[in-house]
């Protein structure tokens, strides 16, 4: 089922040959990347743009070849960071074109690799409307880059987080029945629904339901979720719950004796210096707040500085699925945290097992719907080509997004206040793909040898096809070409095809489709009376993976002659 919504100072400078980049030793013996007084010093090369084509003369590093990553976050260039600048740089044009089409009224987007933030900038308005009709403010508030915005369902990941610091404790086990530590939990049929459950997904609660509209105070509605009867029998179904969340926020207060805020507070933001990111944000910090959704029904006209949604809101802001705000550096921050296996500097948070534990697939049961124990996995709806096996994320209804891709390093967050003013507006899954798609394409596939290669480029609904004409048709002909790909299993893939007309075509290859992982060589026998090569790229109508790359394609006789080709393909690009 798809989802409901979601200084110290150094003592040392030394150089490292091998990273290419200058790097600091610290009191503590942590290494980190310097400022940008020493990286904006780059070196220079020669990149070209998404539609142009990719030059990066000896990237520091390349897809799924990340060098090491510096301990804190720090201010770099795509250079550092192994990245081209050219489809970072299409972001921009890209928002500002989905503002002006009211997609949402404004964002910020942050993007890292390795530790070093390659890019953090803001559009657009953090606040443009007094209601639901579009009616312009007086004085609407620019986004900036330091934009407090409403998480939404991304504060799910903060709540597991907290969970996981108790179980470091030893207060509980994840196949523990919830009514052990939560004894009313046990009504309607849940005396077996386990902790870990909750955490993915697959506990039986049905998706939402109107709390907002139910008791009268917070203890009241938590009581109303803890005895709420079940969807469907525990363990046997994925259904996206706030219910689960909302249980085990309770859980962490039961255990820890504190409210959910306070432990977060406590244990998660504050050890990681994240002095932007609350619960219930006081009112002094409303004009940096992004505004959300004007809410007659209930009674909050425009909500701007408290919690857009309503069953947190009827929670005194604090849930377990919904209220927490931050901003883009701080969750930054967070989600550096959990690429460096729960440590971020000298501060750690969580054990790299525990990590490493949050970040492995939990439903291998239900195909489609991976997930982690809180957190999202391999999810190309709103990862697009960064979605992969080692892809966490979460979404919030807010419209807002995070991507960490352990293979890259990478951390990718979009953030925006789509609900503004209203949430009957078109969907922002198209926004976070394409940053996605952006990110992922600014990190070069490493081409190997000399010359480049044929590159299928990006696109939905796609049939595109790079085609050359044989200078003779004779017998024994064969086909040899180098490949790599990372495309959406099953739906997209790559085929070799061959025409003795140009009009009728048939398949030489199987289709190639998923990941081939590395850089392999095929070879094919070419029917003796074909005329017409082919390599045709497809794609359904949504999301897209890193692509296709064909390099040096050769035909050649029986007696070991290459015959001269031309190829040619609108769409396809050549790429080094």
């Amino acid at each position: 089922m798809r989802k409901v919504n979601r200084w110290r100072l150094p003592l040392t400078l030394v150089l490292i040959p091998s990273l290419l980049t200058p790097v600091q030793v610290w009191a503590d013996g942590t290494k980190a990347a310097p400022g940008h007084t020493i990286e904006k010093k780059e070196e220079k090369a020669t990149m070209k743009g998404l539609h142009s084509g990719h030059e990066l003369k000896t990237p520091p590093s390349s897809w799924d070849r990340p060098l090491p990553s510096s301990p804190i976050l720090h201010p770099g260039t795509p250079r550092s960071a192994g990245m081209d600048r050219g489809p970072l740089k299409a972001i921009d044009p890209f928002i500002e074109e989905s503002i002006q089409n009211k997609m949402m009224p404004g964002a910020v987007v942050f993007i890292a690799r390795r530790g070093a933030i390659v890019k953090h900038q803001a559009y657009g308005y953090s606040a443009r409307y007094q209601d639901d009709e579009f009616t312009p403010m007086d004085k609407p508030v620019p986004m900036k880059k330091d934009t407090i915005f409403d998480l939404a369902s991304i504060s799910k990941i903060f709540t597991s987080t907290a969970a996981m610091k108790l179980y470091e404790q030893g207060k509980f086990q994840l196949d523990d029945p919830v009514a052990k530590y939560i004894p009313e939990f046990a009504q309607n049929g849940k005396e077996k629904v386990t902790i870990r459950q909750l955490m993915t997904h697959t506990s039986g609660f049905t998706s939402w339901i109107p709390l907002y509209t139910m008791g009268s105070n917070r203890e009241d509605r938590l009581q109303t979720v803890l005895t709420y009867p079940l969807k469907y029998h525990p363990g046997t179904t994925y259904e996206y719950s706030d219910l689960n969340m909302i249980t085990l926020g309770v859980l962490v207060e039961r255990l820890s004796g504190k409210r959910l805020d306070a432990f977060v507070k406590e244990n998660i933001t504050d050890p990681l210096g994240m002095k932007d990111t609350m619960y219930n944000p006081p009112a002094y910090l409303k004009k940096r707040i992004a505004a959300t959704e004007y809410q007659p029904w209930t009674n909050r006209g425009m909500v701007w500085g408290q919690v857009h949604d309503e069953n947190a809101a009827s929670l005194d802001g604090v849930a377990g699925h919904a209220g927490v705000f931050s901003t883009a550096h701080d969750l930054g921050i967070f989600a550096h945290m959990m690429l460096m296996k729960g440590k971020y500097g000298a501060t750690r948070i969580l054990k790299p097992e525990t990590v490493e534990l949050m970040e492995r697939n939990q439903n291998q049961a239900f195909p489609g719907d991976d997930h982690g124990l809180g957190w999202e996995l391999n999810q190309g709806w709103y990862m697009d080509a960064l979605a992969s096996p080692n892809a966490m994320g979460h979404t919030g209804y807010t419209g807002t997004s995070i991507v960490i891709n352990r293979d890259q390093a990478s951390i990718t967050i979009t953030l925006t206040n789509r609900v503004h003013p209203t949430r009957n507006t078109v969907s922002t899954n198209p926004v976070r793909r394409q940053v996605a798609r952006l990110t992922a394409d600014a990190i070069p596939v490493a081409i190997p040898g000399h010359g480049p290669a044929w590159f299928s480029g990006y696109g939905d609904h796609l049939d595109r096809s790079l085609t050359a004409l044989l200078p003779m048709q004779t017998e024994n002909l064969t086909l040899t070409f180098d490949t790599w790909y990372r495309v959406e299993a099953e739906v997209d893939y790559g085929v070799v095809e061959g025409s003795a007309d140009g009009v009728n075509w048939s398949a030489i290859s199987p289709r190639l489709t998923g990941n081939s992982n590395k850089w392999s060589r095929q070879t094919f026998t070419l029917p003796s009376e074909m005329r017409y090569l082919r390599f045709r790229y497809h794609t359904d109508a949504t999301v897209n993976g890193r692509g296709w790359y064909i390099k040096d394609p050769t035909v050649k006789t029986e007696n070991g002659e290459t015959l001269p080709l031309s190829w040619s393909g609108e769409g396809w690009e050549k790429r080094r």
